[in-house]
């Protein structure tokens, strides 16, 4: 979820890397496989503000260099007091407008997934417009997911899609959720141990994944075996 919100402003440049640094900080290998979600805590600025280089305030002396989480200072003590007043000074002397955020930020290029359009298509076409797993019909809320995902190197075809509702489709790239070898829904124990909750996905545990219509391949075996591997909680 953090990395969901705030990417790269968590101050890594990619998920993995993300999953590394708590790795490394945690002591704990495990943490690095992408199947697992730690929970850390959150710092959120809301409304930060800059102020020029010429204008930043000293380090008190009283500030360790090794802290990282928890320091406070009271405006009733001497360091506190200073820096409160210090940051009433600066703020006085910049324009307001100044103190006012972007609405929106620069523009940057972004690589699409080349083929995705023809394989949402080709996806959507061969479940007839149906999720695969409760027959849900309202095509806003369906996605052809990947099984295999292509970010590891999974193909734009029939074959490694399934039709799924969009909250499906989520736990299912999360894998809480996943298609037996028998062909069957599956939900992992995980997603009451981590939420306490998902009666609705429980009760389609089981559930015969529905075939996608004549002319159509069915799901890839090794496409599946993949996600049953990698990516399912078990």
């Amino acid at each position: 979820m953090a990395w969901d919100a705030f990417g790269a402003k968590n101050g890594i440049v990619s998920l993995a890397d993300m999953r590394h640094r708590i790795a490394h900080y945690r002591r704990d290998k495990d943490l690095m496989d992408p199947r697992q979600d730690p929970v850390i805590g959150c710092r959120i600025l809301t409304q930060p503000f800059f102020l020029p280089r010429d204008q930043w305030i000293p380090v008190p002396a009283s500030f360790s260099r090794n802290i990282v989480a928890g320091k406070r200072f009271s405006t009733e003590e001497a360091d506190g007091a200073a820096l409160w007043d210090a940051v009433a000074d600066r703020i006085a002397a910049v324009a307001p407008p100044a103190l006012h955020s972007e609405r929106l930020g620069a523009p940057r290029l972004v690589r699409p997934r080349l083929g995705q359009g023809a394989f949402r298509l080709a996806v959507t076409d061969a479940y007839e417009r149906r999720c695969a797993v409760s027959g849900e019909r309202t095509l806003p809320i369906l996605d052809a997911a990947h099984i295999h995902t292509f970010a590891n190197g999974g193909a734009h075809e029939p074959t490694n899609g399934l039709l799924l509702r969009t909250d499906i489709h989520r736990l299912f790239d999360l894998g809480y959720v996943t298609v037996s070898e028998d062909l069957r829904f599956e939900v992992s124990h995980r997603l009451k141990a981590d939420f306490d909750n998902g009666k609705h996905y429980y009760d389609l545990h089981g559930v015969p994944i529905r075939a996608p219509q004549r002319g159509y391949a069915p799901p890839a075996a090794a496409a599946l075996s993949w996600h049953r591997e990698y990516r399912y909680l078990g």
